[in-house]
């Protein structure tokens, strides 16, 4: 049987990029005998618009029978205006919470062709390869209550978490840095926060399960500092929600564009969610210039974690590198001297390495 892949392409260049994560699911069909069945439904701007919410519950209703799910982008200035609890945002959060998404992993990773256009030294971050599992359903984003008092003059957001909470995304972390180099870092900032403390409690209880890996506790500015400073030194980050958000998108911008980052935010049964770190970008929407490659490789994600269907996802992280080692870029990444093409282009010689055409008669025949 087919896995079944809801598509939610959301907003601004979202459904442009779904596009092309089509287009490779396609051809990873052709090439590999697999079978996907796609069932496209709106959340974000676009729920707003036809249905006036920004989760519908027919999309919620759809994502849960799906055996994973790819989204897009949510959000744009055409709904700043509206009410802060019917904002775009607001479905992204809600599909989380329905569907029990806890953890969400985000791989940072310095490519060698595009070393240059990262912000740091390309000796910071070359050979870097960090994993930041962030934990998704709880703490300041979802605590209760949530609210303006004393006329607007005062407010509280409650920061909650129950131990089973920790206890679930810090054994995902150990799991995957036992993958990896088995190296974990816990972020905190357990010299304020009382759960902080308590986070940290069930980290050391959580290492005596998995001896060999190696923790080390720092705290959020800490971690922050050294993230520019020795991204090298990282290898799996675990940490809470406000923080997660924080350091991921930090670390984000280490590899010189949002437009290449894949996520995935992932329950214990292998149902995910995947998509891009990048927003909406609707200063370019409608151009064909977005950049297809966090996209893509959270496809490739979703193939591996999901369906574990690990050599098509590393076919397709192959491909990408291949295609940007030729020189090619979106134009978030060209250089000078360097040719930048569009969303199509990129995504169709990508698809070229995947089914083995020649891609040097492609680059031939497109760019000559």
């Amino acid at each position: 049987m087919g896995k079944q892949v809801v598509l939610l392409p959301g907003d601004g260049v979202g459904k442009e990029i779904m596009q092309s994560a089509k287009v490779i699911l396609e051809a990873i069909s052709n090439e590999y005998g697999y079978s996907f069945t796609f069932h496209e439904h709106s959340i974000g701007g676009d729920a707003i618009d036809k249905y006036g919410v920004p989760l519908p519950q027919q999309t919620v209703e759809a994502c849960k029978e799906a055996d994973a799910i790819l989204l897009g982008a949510v959000g744009g200035p055409k709904w700043d205006n509206i009410s802060a609890h019917n904002r775009p945002e607001k479905g992204l959060l809600g599909i989380r919470k329905e569907m029990g998404l806890f953890a969400n992993l985000r791989p940072i990773k310095g490519i060698n062709a595009l070393l240059s256009a990262s912000p740091l030294k390309e000796e910071f971050i070359k050979n870097s390869d960090i994993l930041i599992i962030r934990e998704l359903t709880g703490g300041l984003y979802f605590g209760e209550p949530s609210e303006r008092r004393d006329n607007g003059n005062s407010v509280v957001d409650t920061l909650f978490y129950r131990r089973d909470e920790m206890e679930r995304i810090i054994d995902k972390a150990f799991q995957q840095a036992m993958k990896r180099s088995k190296h974990l870092t816990s972020v905190d900032k357990a010299n304020v926060l009382e759960s902080s403390r308590l986070w940290r409690e069930v980290v050391e209880e959580k290492r005596q399960e998995y001896p060999e890996v190696e923790v080390e506790h720092l705290l959020v500015d800490a971690a922050a500092m050294k993230l520019i400073t020795q991204p090298n030194a990282f290898d799996v980050i675990v940490t809470e929600n406000l923080f997660g958000d924080i350091l991921s998108d930090e670390a984000s911008v280490l590899t010189g564009s949002l437009g290449m980052l894949p996520s995935a935010s992932m329950r214990e049964d292998h149902v995910g969610l995947y998509e891009p770190v990048h927003g909406s970008a609707p200063d370019i929407t409608g151009k064909g210039i977005a950049n297809p490659l966090g996209m893509i490789l959270s496809t490739a994600m979703m193939l591996r974690h999901s369906f574990q269907m690990d050599e098509a996802a590393t076919e397709i992280e192959r491909a990408v590198n291949y295609v940007l080692d030729l020189g090619y870029h979106t134009p978030d990444l060209a250089k000078i001297g360097q040719k930048a093409i569009t969303t199509k282009e990129m995504t169709d010689l990508i698809v070229d390495h995947i089914t083995l055409k020649s891609i040097s008669d492609s680059i031939c025949s497109v760019y000559v």
